[in-house]
């Protein structure tokens, strides 16, 4: 599986870029999968629903599954900080691309998100796994850089960008280990 991360501060486009990624990946005949970092405590289900009923209750973890699809719940008995390769090695091996959006720390090779008008400094002049900023800015980035410069408004040239670079993004998780 090929890996990178799309990182950047709250704002940037992330969540955008991933969403319009996705479906461009599908069109290449590639699945495509997303990790996806949290700041904060979430919910996937419901109160009153069964799930929800069941980690309530005390289940350590719930899974739920049907003919469509299937989803693993989790409760941490004491407060956990996954790394991002633990997160990846919960993913179906048979996935082509895997998504990660957040962990701007990890070291994980990453496009970065980058908009003029955030008014937030560029993270790629001191983060060495930056490998591309995507933008919609080029012109005002901060900092010369010789990394390449993706639209950020356009998602076929991104992914073809990735595809012909997927070599670089190659996940084994041994280098994580």
């Amino acid at each position: 599986m090929k890996v990178v991360g799309l990182a950047g501060y709250s704002g940037s486009g992330k969540t955008t870029l991933v969403e319009r990624l996705i479906p461009v990946f599908r069109l290449h005949g590639l699945r495509v999968s997303v990790v996806k970092h949290a700041h904060h405590s979430f919910d996937i289900d419901h109160v009153g629903k069964d799930t929800y009923r069941h980690r309530e209750a005390g289940a350590f973890e719930v899974v739920v599954a049907s003919k469509h699809r299937l989803a693993l719940m989790r409760e941490f008995e004491q407060p956990a900080q996954l790394s991002v390769h633990h997160l990846i090695a919960e993913l179906y091996a048979g996935v082509d691309w895997v998504l990660v959006e957040g962990f701007k720390d990890s070291d994980l090779l990453k496009m970065e998100v980058w908009r003029a008008l955030s008014k937030q400094p560029a993270r790629y002049v001191d983060d060495d796994f930056i490998v591309a900023i995507a933008t919609d800015s080029p012109d005002q980035l901060p900092h010369a850089t010789q990394r390449p410069v993706l639209d950020l408004n356009d998602a076929d040239a991104v992914v073809s960008w990735l595809i012909a670079s997927e070599t670089r993004f190659e996940y084994r998780s041994e280098m994580f280990a």
